[in-house]
This record gives C-alpha cells, structure tokens and sequence, in this order.
C-alpha cells in the first residue's frame, strides 16, 4: 500500500490529469483531505507542498491551494513530438482530430512539396491537449509518396510528428514564426478569444529526395514560448 502522503498526491494528481480540476480549481483544503483520508495534518501538508514543487498546484496564504497555470512551453526549435514534451511534463497528452482526408494540391501547396499542381496530397487538422487545455491547432499537409500509410493511422493514438519521423526520416527543416490573430475556427478550438495573440511556426521538413510535410501550427500566446540556443 501506498504511504498516505502518496495517496494524497496520486489523488489530487489524477483529478488534474483526467482534467476534471482544471487550471485556478481550488484544491480540497488540508481540513477536508484530513477527514477523507484519516490522516494528520503535517502529512497532507507534505504532499501538498511536493506538489507545489513539481508545479502542479499554486498555494496562496490564506486563500488556499489552487491547480497550477500550465506552464509556459518553451522548445529549443528541434523537431520535437508535442506528445513526448506533454508526457516529460508529467501530464496527459490527449488530441482531436478535426480532419484527415486526401485532397488535390492548388499550385501553391503543390510547389511547396515539390509536386505537380492537382496531385494528391494528404490533409490532416488537430487539436492537441494537455490536461484537457488546447494548447496546438497544427494543419497538416503530407507528401503520399514519403509516408504512404499516413491517413490509416489513428492520431488520437500517434501524434502526425511520432509518424513521420518513423516512417519518413527527417533529413532536412526549414521554419518560419510570426505573431498572427487565430481565425475563428482556431479559436474555438482553441478555446480562446479572436483577439488573443497566438504565435504561429510553418514548417517545411525533407526526408531523403522528398518533401515530406508542410505544417502549419498555431499556439495561444498565454500558453506557449519559444527559446532557443546559438552557438558559434
């Protein structure tokens, strides 16, 4: 059996990640978790405060403990699985898809992926959560002739990224990032205003001879920063 500092955490813990208390939730006070578990108070204060330290929930003195902010993401410009950066986080990855079909490429897109205007591309639209908050809306378009089993996958399951760089290793990038208002569609799934400011990454990658995607992914400011490393 569990200690009961553990039991505790693992409480709190799985009602933050399942997403039922979400960001600003109030946690149950150290009185109610005393009562419900039969423990003393020094041992609810001790899972509380190795929460506060792994960043899951805030304590406010005299206000009470509350479920952390998200924190803000920071990628170093690597290719990186969302999922994998979610998971490392220890919270839960979950996504909808909003789209996945094949479609034929208009000149611009086709020229993008080295094909010929009107050839077949495939199109996916998702969402990705962490902890029940969106925090990506990624539109991708896909070479058929680098990752031919692309719309089979279920990408509530693989994330888009995890199956091409399994199935069309990542030889060549290339990435653009601008500051963009969402459309209304991106804000609804999103689940913020049309006003908010998102920061937008379209990227372009190559394996071998092939391009084999151009995405375009759009994140809410709030949730979501860019660092990166130089060196000469």
């Amino acid at each position: 059996m569990q200690p009961a500092y553990l039991q505790v955490k693992t409480f709190i813990q799985q009602h933050i990640s399942s997403g039922e208390w979400r960001p600003g939730d109030p946690v149950p006070s150290e009185a109610t978790l005393m009562q419900q578990f039969g423990i003393s108070r020094m041992t609810v204060n001790r899972a509380l405060r190795e929460l506060t330290a792994e960043g899951m929930v805030t304590r406010v003195q005299g206000s009470g403990t509350f479920v952390a902010e998200l924190h803000r993401i920071a990628s170093n410009l690597t290719i990186r699985d969302i999922q994998e950066e979610v998971v490392e986080r220890g919270h839960v990855h979950t996504a909808r898809v909003l789209l996945s079909q094949a479609e034929k490429a208009g000149a611009e897109l086709a020229q993008s992926l080295g094909l010929r205007t009107g050839a077949k591309v495939f199109h996916t639209v998702l969402v990705h959560l962490e902890n029940g908050v969106p925090i990506q809306y990624e539109d991708r378009y896909v070479n058929p002739a680098a990752a031919p089993d692309y719309l089979k996958t279920d990408f509530t399951q693989t994330t888009p990224t995890h199956h091409l760089l399994t199935e069309a290793p990542l030889t060549e990038a290339s990435y653009s990032i601008e500051a963009c208002l969402p459309t209304p569609e991106q804000a609804l799934q999103l689940d913020i205003p049309t006003r908010e400011a998102c920061l937008a990454m379209v990227r372009r990658t190559v394996s071998g001879t092939q391009v084999a995607s151009v995405v375009r992914l759009v994140y809410p400011g709030s949730r979501y920063s860019f660092a990166g490393k130089f060196q000469a």
